[in-house]
């Protein structure tokens, strides 16, 4: 499966570049990897381009890694492709990607469907144009049964925004009368959050160098393990998804504990 997948890799006598290759036992596969993609922007402009054409280039780039994790089994994948506080960004700029997204749907909603990918969206995806909204949940619906990767798109959304609807939510059903304060704990927080019914982020992966993790996922990556690269995000190929596989599945996870080792 491994081999098969990134046969493209030119191998060389370098134990270092060949050593993320070798097969992994389905166990040693993270079940959820969570991706900041970054460095659209910088791409372009490294290119001689406008930054419009690195969104595009980013594009080519998911559908790839969506695919390599179809070919391995990987049980979800969560991207982040638009923050709340992405708004910031020129005019121009947010309506050419909100274009994007309505575009990338539109194009490959039937192979991701062919593919048993089961799509979703988590953010504040009501504040999208009602177009967009359409096309969310049509995608939604026909991949609903679909029982593959669980490929879920960030859009509009923010840690801390989650957690606060979280909170506000709790609090109404106090208030209510349906729950103590007391009584409240881990998982009815992780009732409450857009990633509701997800296994816990066992990897972040982030690109183009930068280290930190931009308000995605607060609650959820926990006790995920991180793995940076300076390459920009329209360069990130299947070849370097696979190396920050391997390092995840050498780590020692202790969640608190000792050492297996």
């Amino acid at each position: 499966m491994w081999k098969k997948l990134f046969s493209s890799v030119q191998k060389n006598d370098d134990a270092s570049d060949k050593s993320y290759l070798e097969e992994l036992t389905e166990d040693q596969l993270p079940q959820h990897v969570a991706i900041i993609m970054d460095g659209n922007g910088r791409w372009a402009t490294g290119q001689g381009l406008i930054r419009t054409a690195g969104h595009k280039a980013g594009v080519k780039t998911l559908k790839k890694i969506v695919k390599a994790c179809t070919a391995l089994g990987l049980n979800a994948l969560t991207v982040y492709a638009f923050s709340t506080e992405n708004w910031k960004r020129p005019h121009a700029e947010v309506d050419f990607l909100m274009d994007l997204f309505s575009e990338y749907l539109a194009k490959e909603i039937d192979e991701m469907d062919e593919d048993n990918v089961r799509i979703d969206f988590i953010g504040r995806t009501w504040e999208l144009s009602k177009g967009l909204q359409k096309q969310i949940a049509d995608a939604r619906q026909q991949t609903k049964d679909n029982t593959g990767v669980r490929f879920t798109v960030a859009v509009n959304y923010g840690g801390q925004d989650e957690l606060v609807r979280a909170v506000q939510e709790l609090a109404a059903q106090s208030a209510k009368g349906m729950v103590k304060p007391e009584d409240i704990g881990a998982e009815d927080i992780e009732q409450q959050l857009d990633t509701c019914g997800l296994p816990p982020v066992d990897l972040v992966i982030r690109t183009s160098g930068d280290m930190r993790l931009s308000n995605f996922l607060l609650w959820q990556t926990a006790y995920a393990e991180f793995w940076f690269t300076d390459t920009n995000w329209p360069d990130f190929t299947q070849e370097e998804f696979g190396r920050a596989l391997h390092e995840y599945a050498h780590r020692d996870r202790r969640f608190g504990g000792l050492s297996k080792k």
